[in-house]
């Protein structure tokens, strides 16, 4: 017989995580407590600091529980981290091939996205999104993509008061409400774009990357200056980051589908 635990909180975290990560949707804290055979202060006290971590996200409204990104992140980080870098190389080198621009992967960190993979075309200057960097979500392709393949109330979770809308050229959504109307469109639109809010003079296309839950778990971006875009490249893009987002999907068992296969109506 296995004896009591030698860490009592952090075997109690790993439970809370188990538990949560077999629902089917967001549980409240005294369900967790009831099931676990845990005190309600303690729960409240780990839950709390599991949402302070990102592991857990508190749905305020509804006064319940569901994992987090960093969750979400951890379970997934096979896929994510070396392996996906591999993975995604040869068709991000590709889509640099076809469209003659700098092509970059980017992965999901709170509300932030960090960037894995930077493919620099020919004769292209250096841009911010160097491996390794962190933007804001809001502001970027990378990050909008994603978003938009979320469900509403993570999204929320992720923007929870004004003070997280930061900006780096006064410009981007201020607001949860304008984020999700940047949101619905990019959905609607099957893409996300990203234009001078992240670096002026230059715009971004982006699709996210769907695993086989049709979680977005990266995103393909292309980033070009303004003055060469025109509807010609712009179509072309569109296509070639779509294309390369199914392709990523297929090589880690996600998606074969996207939203940017959709033509907007009209």
């Amino acid at each position: 017989m296995l004896g009591a635990p030698k860490a009592p909180a952090a075997h109690q975290v790993l439970e809370i995580l188990s538990h949560l990560g077999r629902q089917a949707g967001p549980v409240p804290a005294a369900a967790i407590a009831r099931e676990l055979g845990l005190p309600r202060s303690t729960t409240y006290q780990l839950l709390a600091t599991l949402v302070e971590n990102g592991f857990v996200v508190h749905l305020a409204d509804e006064r319940r529980y569901s994992l987090g990104l960093a969750a979400y992140e951890l379970a997934t980080g096979y896929a994510r981290q070396a392996p996906l870098q591999r993975l995604a190389r040869v068709p991000l080198a590709r889509l640099v091939d076809r469209t003659g621009h700098t092509a970059h992967l980017a992965v999901m960190h709170g509300n932030e996205v960090v960037y894995l993979i930077e493919e620099r075309a020919p004769g292209r200057p250096p841009l911010v999104t160097d491996v390794g960097v962190r933007l804001p979500a809001h502001l970027t392709a990378s990050g909008r993509a994603m978003l938009a393949a979320l469900p509403a109330a993570q999204t929320r979770a992720l923007y929870p008061n004004p003070d997280s809308f930061v900006t780096r050229h006064d410009a981007g959504p201020r607001s949860l409400s304008a984020l999700r109307r940047l949101l619905v469109e990019t959905r609607r639109r099957g893409y996300a774009v990203e234009d001078g809010e992240v670096t002026p003079g230059f715009c971004s296309i982006a699709v996210a990357v769907l695993d086989h839950t049709g979680h977005p778990v990266a995103s393909a971006t292309v980033t070009m200056p303004r003055e060469e875009i025109t509807p010609q490249l712009r179509e072309l893009v569109v296509a070639e980051v779509s294309r390369t987002a199914r392709a990523i999907a297929a090589r880690i068992g996600g998606q074969a589908q996207h939203a940017a296969d959709r033509r907007p109506p009209g």
